[in-house]
């Protein structure tokens, strides 16, 4: 790469960040740490943040690749897969939340964050997700892990109360309007019940990750049945439409009177974070959902390819959302008078995002269970 490239590179991702938004990595593997690949990242490509989820520990795990040595000693051990899967994700997540501590102490916090979920197949069941959030805390034992909570019916009263343990959240699988206003008031209320059991609020941290491209992926393709030009031409502005809308939410909420109280005492704004950022269709520029989700006080989490699109050919022009509620709304307006139902997109992506996570967990455990077995261990 030459000079001018690099600097290129630079720019575009150093105006990202210069805007106000995270870039935080959507991925993590044993060899991307060991190699040094995401302390590269870090220095290289302003990366300030990792987030996992089940399909990336299935997709790192379940390939073998650096977890030999720890699988061999799990195996002499005889331990649970469950067990098994379970330390080798947080032994991830500590070790990136090391390589990261520099950047969470340079920003107070705000960054420098390793996210691990708890097991998707709890995530209807509130009292076990209260538990399993707090055993991961311990587990992993870093100051700057989150813990992923879905923000299904049953997670918001669990994200309240592990707030209110004084425990950073990342509340994942938000897809509506109305459910990311009942997800700011769980957090709300968790700092109100740990400021009340006398924590030190300006340690917790949470971000609200809000879902993009599976919107236009679902709406594009009712759209596409219909066939109409009315409704080919709108194509591709629903999520981007939906994550606007959430944002001039995000603004009300934490203008208000409610935070403003918990803020004289030290608290921190719940950020936005756009997930689901890669682009579906071939169609769009690759890069969509990072140049027109430009916000202040935002964090964009991107798979590597989008963050190497992005540093390769994006276009940052300053904010590129607050400018444009009103187009939000008339986008989304359009789209419920083809008759395409916006609440029910949002409840089938909800209901679809916590099975694909089931999916994909059970694919790990089975994987585990086999390289257990394997070594002559049986692994249930």
């Amino acid at each position: 790469m030459t000079v001018t490239e690099a600097t290129a590179t630079a720019g575009a991702l150093k105006r990202l960040s210069d805007e106000g938004v995270s870039i935080w990595l959507d991925d993590l593997s044993r060899s991307r740490i060991e190699s040094g690949n995401l302390a590269e990242l870090i220095g290289t490509k302003n990366v300030v943040g990792v987030t996992t989820n089940p399909s990336i520990f299935q997709a790192a795990i379940g390939s073998g690749e650096g977890y030999e040595d720890q699988l061999a000693d799990l195996a002499v051990r005889g331990v649970t897969v469950d067990e098994a899967v379970r330390m080798m994700t947080t032994a991830d997540v500590r070790a990136a939340a090391d390589v990261l501590r520099p950047v969470y102490d340079a920003t107070g916090g705000r960054d420098g964050r390793v996210s691990i979920e708890v097991d998707p197949r709890l995530a209807h069941d509130t009292a076990a997700t209260i538990a399993e959030a707090r055993q991961l805390a311990w587990l992993v034992d870093r100051p700057n892990v989150m813990i992923k909570i879905p923000a299904t019916k049953a997670g918001l009263p669990a994200i309240t109360e592990v707030i209110g343990a004084g425990i950073s959240v990342n509340v994942t699988l938000i897809f509506s309007l109305e459910r990311y206003r009942e997800v700011m008031d769980a957090y709300l209320a968790g700092l109100e019940k740990a400021q009340a059991a006398g924590l030190d609020l300006s340690g917790i941290h949470s971000v609200a990750s809000f879902f993009v491209s599976r919107v236009d992926s679902e709406i594009d393709k009712r759209l596409t049945l219909l066939g109409t030009d009315e409704a080919l031409a709108l194509k591709g502005k629903a999520a981007l439409a939906n994550a606007r809308l959430a944002y001039e939410a995000y603004e009300e909420v934490f203008a208000g009177d409610r935070f403003t109280a918990l803020a004289g005492t030290g608290a921190n704004r719940q950020r936005p974070l756009w997930a689901s950022t890669g682009v579906k269709d071939p169609a769009y520029r690759d890069t969509l959902y990072v140049e027109e989700l430009v916000a202040p006080g935002t964090v964009n989490t991107m798979p590597e390819a989008t963050l190497n699109a992005t540093a390769d050919h994006g276009d940052v022009q300053g904010d590129t959302v607050t400018g444009g509620y009103a187009q939000a709304r008339a986008d989304l307006a359009a789209v419920e008078r083809l008759g395409i139902s916006y609440d029910e997109v949002v409840e089938q992506l909800e209901q679809e995002g916590v099975a694909k996570f089931e999916v994909a967990w059970q694919d790990l455990l089975d994987a585990v269970t086999k390289s257990l077995n394997d070594k002559g261990v049986d692994g249930e």
